[in-house]
């Protein structure tokens, strides 16, 4: 599976954050986490020199590198990372290097310096090209909190894409007990597949939070043949379903004209498309009509789940849905 298909660990929205930079001169260090795609003005400048959509350096003239940390949004296991050099043609870094850690909290620069912090290596000094999006892979390794990237020697990256898995403080979680939204992306949710996803990513359905407008949602196109739209979600942990909330907010003429759901219980490593499709699935709430710009909450039309670990979310024929969530309590064995 191609890297990029898992959440992007560092995005603002989660609350990653750039807190801390060795040099920022031309471009400030929190331009990397920007949702937004980079953009270029010919004729910005500021008083300092040309205006760029990233982050950059001043031109070293001793040895070195610069370097920022990056306090992911969620903890998890990473996959890949993109730097994306976008716009920076003859000012970009001619390599980089990504070393991880994992410090509980919200720990200083001062804290992070500290030996006890264990940085080791996750990307090795490798090439960038210039006005480039650089796909790097990962070897997956242990659950980090917090990145320090590295330039070399100077100069100018447009955007960090953190690419992983999240993986939540389960033993903190169980300790509150109760009901927990078992799909949501902070707790360890992910959507694998959808049918489509021309306007809206599928892993919007499960951010934190009420969705901001139909570009913070999962949107299908228009079908124009038989069939339906869908998506498979990975809960982040096993567990009971207890309720499941279904939101068409700010879907008004594009709403689905009814959704179904339906679980199964497979093993948390699989997420091939052809063969998660092959699993036996269980009906939990049968085919039901949705209206628009609202939110549904379904209890006791449920059917008994028992025990699950994934959920494929049907929606009739096409359209968009703000967010789905899918409560209950999580087994007390966590993988």
């Amino acid at each position: 599976m191609d890297f990029t298909e898992y959440i992007d660990l560092a995005a603002e929205r989660l609350g990653g954050r750039v807190f801390a930079a060795n040099d920022e001169f031309f471009a400030p260090k929190e331009n990397l986490l920007k949702a937004s795609a980079p953009v270029w003005i010919a004729d910005k400048y500021t008083d300092v020199g040309k205006w760029m959509d990233g982050w950059e350096t001043r031109r070293r003239r001793t040895p070195g590198y610069d370097w920022c940390i990056v306090k992911l949004g969620l903890p998890g296991v990473i996959h890949g990372v993109v730097v994306d050099t976008a716009y920076f043609k003859g000012n970009y870094p001619e390599h980089c290097e990504l070393e991880a850690c994992a410090v509980d909290g919200d720990p200083g620069v001062a804290q992070l310096e500290d030996h006890a912090a264990k940085w080791h290596v996750m990307l090795p000094k490798s090439p960038l090209a210039g006005d480039t999006r650089n796909l790097l892979t990962i070897a997956p390794s242990s659950r980090v909190t917090h990145l320090r990237f590295k330039i070399y020697p100077d100069g100018g990256v447009a955007r960090l894409r953190v690419h992983g898995e999240v993986i939540p403080d389960w033993p903190a979680l169980m300790r509150t007990g109760g009901e927990i939204d078992l799909a949501a992306v902070e707790h360890g949710g992910w959507v694998i597949v959808s049918s489509d996803m021309f306007f809206g990513s599928r892993n919007n359905l499960i951010l934190p939070g009420r969705s901001t407008g139909m570009h913070d949602s999962w949107e299908t196109r228009r079908r124009r043949g038989p069939g339906h739209d869908w998506c498979i979600v990975r809960l982040g942990a096993a567990g009971n379903v207890s309720r499941v909330e279904i939101d068409t907010s700010h879907f008004k003429g594009n709403f689905p004209e009814s959704c179904s759901l339906e679980v199964c219980a497979a093993p948390r490593d699989l997420i091939d498309p052809g063969a998660l499709g092959d699993l036996p699935w269980k009906e939990i709430l049968t085919r039901t009509k949705l209206q628009a710009d609202s939110r549904h909450v379904y209890e006791k039309e449920l059917l008994d789940s028992g025990e699950i670990t994934h959920a494929r979310f049907h929606i009739y024929p096409d359209g968009g849905v703000a967010r789905l969530r899918i409560f209950g309590t999580a087994a007390k064995r966590v993988s």
